[in-house]
């Protein structure tokens, strides 16, 4: 029986709160998130039939903490231990009785996950287990690796965590500031996949945007004087913003060109741009002001014709040159494509031929096919259309893009 939506959108946003509450009790993060994935279980199973308790938070905490108990029940019966430590145990609460110390813990666990103690990408790929509530398969979609090797990299992850004794609590400044990139980066990827859903059969998870938001503002509520945890805010703003207008009927992908900017959140946008424009009068630009002043700049515009590509163009090669990465190669296609023409931007494309990560990404072969249309080569840009449809996993994403190709194969036989 599949979980009802609502009941996993709750589930989604309680987890995290209760996996750092427990964590912060009892430590043993390895132990406490396995205890949550059990709770998280028996609620999926109970709720739909029984309906949602009058404390869904305070039922998740109780019975996580029931199967913690139990789990260490077990080895110390191995350990022959039970009698020694029966008298130190302490009386299970009942099931609907609020948990003391109820406080959101969601953002100190999101800390916790980025210990540096992992890598980078370990710290990402935990935190978006923990605190984002993504699956392994989704972690590992966005990462460019196999499942399998997600897998494997969380379960280290966690075993290391476990190992370094790490402490459930907010670090001290020192230390905090070199956690903050990876923080930002795990909060920026939450968003992203909120945002355009790497797969299935919804194109957006307004479920995962909403938290990636909620964390950033109490990231910034903590971190006032950092541009880049406004920036990133803002950014999230701004793209946010456009939202209602990214679908039609039946759930079709409508690309940022032929959106109805009356749709566009204007109480979102206004804030994000007054977010980023004050960020950059104090900080040094970095790659998400960067990339909210992008945002910023097709906000601005309140038609396609509109927009001031050749600032694009230049935020996007400032940002190539601060961080470099493929996807910023790829925006900068197609900006580059808007100011100097279709084949400079096609040009552009071809340094990623060679780029491993973006070899099985379905996005080279969708710009790539973008570009093709825009020079006139209907032939070339169906097949890259049908080429990029394949990549995807994402089912709007898919049929948009397979749309598109169709579109061309009616205008070749007209």
């Amino acid at each position: 029986m599949r979980t009802p939506p609502a009941v996993e959108d709750l589930l989604r946003t309680l987890a995290p709160q209760v996996l750092g509450t427990l964590v912060r009790r009892h430590g043993a993060f390895d132990a406490c998130e396995d205890a949550v994935q059990e709770a998280l279980l028996a609620a999926a199973v109970q709720w739909p039939e029984e309906g949602v308790p009058e404390n869904p938070r305070g039922w998740l905490l109780t019975v996580a903490t029931r199967r913690l108990t139990d789990q260490w029940r077990s080895e110390r019966a191995r350990r022959d231990r039970e009698a020694a430590v029966a008298a130190r145990e302490p009386a299970e609460p009942p099931l609907a009785a609020d948990p003391p110390d109820d406080g959101d813990d969601t953002l100190t666990l999101l800390f916790l996950c980025c210990h540096p103690a992992l890598s980078p990408s370990s710290q990402v790929a935990l935190t978006l287990r923990a605190v984002g509530g993504l699956t392994t398969a989704q972690i590992a979609r966005a990462f460019l690796v196999p499942e399998a090797t997600m897998g494997q990299r969380v379960s280290r992850a966690k075993q290391k965590i476990k190992a370094a004794g790490a402490r459930f609590r907010m670090p001290p400044a020192a230390e905090r500031d070199e956690r903050l990139r990876a923080v930002l980066q795990v909060l920026y990827l939450v968003f992203n996949e909120g945002y355009t859903a790497s797969g299935g059969p919804e194109l957006q998870r307004t479920d995962l945007t909403a938290e990636a938001i909620r964390l950033t503002r109490a990231l910034r509520a903590l971190l006032p004087g950092d541009g880049e945890v406004a920036g990133l805010l803002a950014l999230m703003l701004l793209t946010d913003a456009r939202r209602p207008a990214r679908t039609g009927r039946g759930g079709l992908l409508i690309p940022l060109t032929e959106q109805d900017r009356t749709l566009w959140r204007r109480d979102a946008i206004e804030e994000g741009t007054a977010l980023v424009t004050e960020a950059l009068t104090w900080s040094p630009p970095g790659p998400y002001q960067l990339q909210a002043a992008i945002a910023a700049v097709h906000a601005e515009a309140r038609r396609p014709e509109d927009t001031d590509w050749p600032q694009i163009l230049a935020l996007y090669r400032l940002l190539a040159h601060l961080a470099p990465n493929p996807m910023v190669t790829l925006n900068e296609a197609v900006a580059l494509a808007m100011v100097d023409g279709p084949s400079a931007g096609l040009g552009l494309l071809r340094t990623l031929d060679g780029d491993e990560r973006m070899a099985r990404h379905h996005r080279l072969a969708a710009v790539r096919a973008h570009l093709l249309e825009m020079t006139g080569d209907r032939g070339a840009a169906r097949e890259a259309y049908r080429e990029a449809a394949r990549g995807t996993t994402s089912l709007p994403e898919r049929r948009y893009l397979e749309s598109r190709a169709s579109r061309l194969t009616g205008e070749a036989g007209a």
